[in-house]
């Protein structure tokens, strides 16, 4: 179809301009440039949240319809579903650069526009920084609306219900909208997910359709207060008895349909009028209106660039290490049967959906609920079994209480599997893993490892799988060199380097320690060095904690520089772990860390951002040279250790 009306949004006043009967040309007209933006009709595309999005184009349209933002205040929880937002709110002629670098975020910024009036990013935090927006409105006496968007997987997180008990006796005015789809990123497990769906296939929800289109007929060209009159005769007959948002003080309403703009309007023209906290509990379709996402809405979550007409994304050349762990995992756990596989909702993400086909008994998902997550897998422990808990390390931020007091206070055989450790590109601050050695590396009775290739990998997970007490590894994303497993898993020695360049004939200089993927860039910066005639050593770390400290020191006492490389900020990460080491030991040698920086660093391509913050084996050596240049060869400050 050709374009008429999306052109034409540059502000969400220009939704209000358009005619009702528009609005459902409007909404096709988005989901169009949804997949063309998203998909390889974009040259520039990285992919995105397309299925999310598909699913709240007429949601979004009806709330710009009847709010007017930035006054009134729109907090979507997660908010990955917030692109149909920014198509509306004047970001449309920028919409080609979602995700990329220095292009739009795929999550809402406070600092990207003003009609973002909270960000984002993990779930669960919308209702109550949406009571806070509205107790704050109370205080100072204003007026506007606060409608908080969370998805039924957000009301999986003990937050939310954190929120829900205190938001009756602090707020008369709030709207939440409830929209579910059955899905958070795979299909939503438990018992709220079992109570929605009881709600929504109860046999009153069976004449839904029929009851709305007659109300929407009732009430069509009346005013908003005669609507709120004569609502008891319309939304109120869709109400269902005993829903336990009641008990926590809400008005609730619904089930109603979440791709019918006009009951939409008319329901949310109501709700303004309502001087008590509401539900609308809406049902939706992830990947609505877009067959392949329909067909499959786990990939459609969030994808790269795809073929539009068919779906088909280009499979990776050799396994990702989320893929990679599944695998793995399932495959020991036939000779272990107390092996058991924990994820909090991103069974494909994780990668352990291969080990929940294989193994389906000993694998669980607990939902959008980490801290559950981690104390579950205490209490497995407690029985003999062995939990791998396999969390995105952005996300495993939120279970630390239970790391530090539950897990290692009691040294319970629970293996912590921190997937995305280190840079996660698109995704952006809010998805990067690069603050797990800073909060794990302090805490006692812990080990923690990180693999340079797939098949180190391999061997920590054989190693864990050994290991008797709390044992954590991070992983980057995606595909890693390449290396293929051996076929017999290797036991790794605790806190045992790998020598993986012994800097030839000439006496070694600088001695390079590249941490997990980064050893790596270590070699390249070897490379670089040996061909100025500067003899290098790469050691493999291996170990975060505890340190091979009988390495380092060898190599602190014989080399004029150290340099440490790590996909984690410098702050208080593994160089930094390094320095502590040596000033305790009285060895004074320089020290380059390559590393983030100490900020939040922003969304885009690996490569892009590495150049710009200097994670590169080039700033490596420009940073070692200049040391180099005023450093005498080093002088032992005691006599050198045999290296072991």
């Amino acid at each position: 179809m050709s374009t008429k009306f999306l052109p034409s949004i540059n502000t969400p006043a220009d939704v209000k301009k358009l005619r009702e009967r528009d609005l459902f040309d409007l909404a096709q007209e988005v989901r169009d440039e949804l997949v063309r933006v998203l998909s390889e009709d974009n040259p520039t595309s990285v992919g995105g949240h397309l299925g999310p999005n598909l699913g709240v184009v007429e949601l979004t349209i009806a709330l710009h319809r009847v709010f007017s933002t930035p006054t009134d205040k729109f907090v979507f929880d997660v908010s990955h579903q917030g692109y149909v937002h920014k198509l509306l709110t004047g970001r449309r002629e920028r919409f080609d650069t979602i995700r990329q670098y220095e292009g739009l975020n795929g999550f809402l910024l406070r600092s990207e526009s003003e009609h973002d009036c909270y960000g984002a990013g993990h779930a669960g935090t919308a209702l109550s920084a949406s009571l806070g927006m509205a107790v704050g409105r109370d205080l100072r006496g204003g007026d506007e609306h606060v409608v908080c968007v969370a998805g039924d997987a957000a009301f999986t997180c003990g937050v939310s219900y954190e929120a829900l008990n205190n938001v009756a006796e602090q707020t008369k005015r709030l709207i939440v909208v409830l929209n579910d789809n059955e899905w958070s990123i795979a299909k939503n497990v438990g018992a709220i997910a079992a109570y929605l769906n009881k709600i929504a296939t109860n046999p009153a929800y069976a004449h839904l359709h029929e009851k709305a289109s007659n109300f929407v007929k009732m009430i069509g060209g009346q005013s908003a207060l005669d609507f709120a009159h004569r609502v008891e005769a319309g939304v109120k007959n869709l109400i269902l008895p005993s829903v336990i948002f009641e008990e926590f003080g809400f008005r609730y309403y619904g089930p109603i349909d979440g791709h019918d703009i006009p009951l939409l309007v008319r329901t949310f023209e109501f709700l303004k009028t309502q001087n008590e906290p509401v539900i609308l509990h809406i049902l939706t379709q992830k990947g609505r209106g877009y067959a392949p996402a329909l067909e499959k809405p786990d990939k459609f979550h969030g994808l790269g660039k795809f073929e539009p007409k068919t779906g088909a994304t280009k499979p990776m050349a050799t396994a990702t290490f989320s893929e990679l762990l599944g695998h793995t995992l399932a495959k020991f756990a036939e000779q272990n049967n107390r092996l058991v596989a924990i994820t909090a909702a991103m069974p494909t993400g994780t990668g352990l959906a291969a080990f929940a086909a294989a193994h389906p008994k000993r694998y669980f998902d607990v939902g959008i609920a980490e801290e559950h997550a981690a104390l579950f897998a205490c209490g497995l422990a407690t029985q003999g079994f062995k939990p791998f808990l396999a969390i995105y390390s952005t996300f495993m931020q939120r279970a630390f209480d239970m790391i530090m007091h539950d897990i290692a206070l009691q040294k319970l055989n629970v293996a912590l599997c921190m997937d995305r450790g280190g840079l996660s590109g698109d995704d952006g601050p809010t998805h990067h893993g690069l603050f797990d050695i800073g909060y794990l590396r302090h805490v006692p009775n812990l080990v923690f490892c990180t693999p340079r290739d797939e098949a180190e990998f391999v061997d920590m997970l054989w190693t864990m799988n050994h290991y008797n007490g709390p044992i954590a590894i991070r992983y980057p994303r995606g595909v890693g060199t390449g290396a293929v497993p051996a076929e017999q898993p290797r036991l790794l020695e605790i806190s045992k380097s790998e020598v993986v360049r012994h800097g030839g004939a000439q006496p070694v200089r600088v001695a390079l320690f590249g941490l997990g993927n980064l050893c790596a860039m270590a070699e390249e910066a070897a490379v670089i060095l040996e061909a100025r005639g500067i003899s290098s050593a790469v050691i493999n770390p291996r170990w975060i904690k505890p340190l091979d400290t009988g390495t380092l020191e060898f190599y602190a006492r014989s080399a004029d520089v150290i340099c440490t490389f790590e996909d984690h900020v410098v702050v208080n990460g593994y160089g930094s772990s390094v320095m502590e080491h040596l000033s305790e030991e009285g060895i004074h040698v320089p020290v380059v860390r390559i590393g983030w920086p100490d900020q939040f660093v922003e969304h885009g391509a690996v490569d892009i951002l590495r150049k710009k913050h200097g994670v590169t084996a080039e700033a490596a050596v420009e940073r070692i040279l200049a040391l180099l240049d005023g450093v005498l060869p080093s002088v032992p400050t005691r006599p050198p250790a045999a290296l072991a």
